[in-house]
Formats: structure tokens, sequence, C-alpha cells
């Protein structure tokens, strides 16, 4: 057998995707589950391929059968993750901007108001979720809230948040530079490995950094303090200067 580039590239492609898989199911506290079909699909080989056992062979055939409807209902929240990956890879972004109209550059005058507000309202211990949009379109949770189009203005977050505020309750979105929606609903990470101190809005924050490639603000109103979450990730503590480099321009 003569063993080519092309075939040395199919390994790698197929390495690079189980690798991705890997990942997803790690960070989505799913990969019990995964690593339990690959048993049952190496069992599955074993008995009717290798062993040739006609009779539990025949079951397991009629069991594979229907299995990719049961992977989809048991992955379904991976699966979507993974379509907006790829649909939102940069390469990709590339090739539709060479379709659409030019938009401005994101204007880097919300970060100091919104490093403001943050700062504020950690020292006044008033909770708050901020999720600023990178390329991963959040069309879909701004309509879970209220949506309205207004400059990021310190003070205005600040009333956003504040407890008795109609709006203080979900996450508000930042979209170039501007506030796009408040009081948006947002996915919950059930990720077991999270510190007890942090609640639900953590959790929330580390569910949309996994959903989607966003940097999301958690201002905690137990102990004042600013969190990042993104890429599946969470860091505590967080100073206004660190807030202030970490916000994308």
């Amino acid at each position: 057998m003569n063993f080519g580039i092309k075939d040395l590239i199919d390994v790698l492609l197929v390495a690079s995707f189980l690798y991705y898989i890997y990942r997803l199911m790690k960070n989505s506290g799913t990969l019990a589950i995964f690593s339990g079909v690959i048993a049952f699909i190496a069992i599955w080989i074993l008995i009717s391929q290798v062993l040739e056992m006609r009779l539990m062979g025949a079951i397991l055939d009629k069991i594979i059968s229907v299995g990719i409807i049961v992977l989809v209902i048991l992955f379904q929240d991976e699966i979507r993750r993974f379509l907006l990956a790829l649909g939102s890879h940069k390469g990709w972004k590339f090739i539709g901007k060479l379709f659409k109209r030019e938009e401005g550059p994101q204007s880097s005058s919300y970060v100091a108001p919104l490093v403001l507000a943050c700062n504020n309202m950690a020292r006044k211990k008033t909770g708050a979720l901020i999720v600023i949009q990178k390329d991963v379109d959040l069309a879909v949770y701004e309509h879970t809230g209220e949506m309205f189009d207004a400059e990021v203005n310190a003070r205005l977050i600040e009333n956003i948040f504040f407890k008795n505020s109609p709006l203080h309750d979900g996450a508000m979105i930042i979209n170039n530079g501007r506030i796009r929606a408040a009081a948006c609903i947002l996915p919950v990470s059930r990720a077991s490995d999270l510190p007890q101190e942090m609640g639900l809005r953590h959790r929330a924050g580390l569910g949309m950094s996994r959903e989607t490639d966003a940097l999301v603000i958690i201002v905690s109103e137990e102990r004042g303090t600013i969190s990042i979450a993104q890429d599946g990730n969470i860091m505590a503590n967080i100073t206004p200067g660190e807030l202030q480099q970490m916000i994308p321009v």
C-alpha cells in the first residue's frame, strides 16, 4: 500500500476532528456519555464483525440503525455548539464580508464607561451580567429580553442593573460598541466543578461562553467582585485594569 500526502492529510483531519470532539464533550460535562457511546460501538464491532455472533449482532445492528437519532437527542446542545463554532469561524467570516456592505470598525469609546460601570457596581455590590458579542451572532439571545439601541453609558448600565429596575434580572448584550438588549436569558452551565460561592450569574456566564465566543462580564452581588467568562472558562477577581485590557475593541 502506498501512503501518500492525501492519506496523511486524511489522518490529520480525523485526529483533529476527534480531538475537537473530545474537548467539546469535556467542557460540556458529557465526556462520560460520549465514552459510553464509543464503548458500545466497539462492542458492536467486536460481536458482529470479529466474533460474528449472528443473533446478538442482529440485535445490536437494529440498535445502531436508530443510533443517530439517539445521538442527536443526547448531544443536541453539543451539536448546536459545534455548528455555531463552524459557522462563526473567522475564515468564513472573511468570505462573508466579501459579499456584504462594509461596516465601520467597532468603536473603542465604550470600553471606559463599561469598566467604570462594572467597577462602581462591584463597589456597591450590585449584581450584573454583561455579554459582549464577538464573531458569533447573538440575535437569538437578544430576542429573549428587551431590545433597544443605546450608547454605552456608565450611569445607564448602573440604572439597568439597579435592584429595583425592571431590567436588572438577566443579561445585557453589547454589540459593535452599543447596548442592544437587556434582561436577556442565557444558557446555564451544569458544570459540577464550579466553586460553590459562584451562583446563577456565573453559571449563566459560563454557559454563554461555552455556547458562543462572547466575552461575559459577571459582577457578584454577594462578594462585590468582577469575573470574566470566556472560551468555557471563568477568571475570578478581575481588576478594572485587567478588565479594560480584556474587552474587545
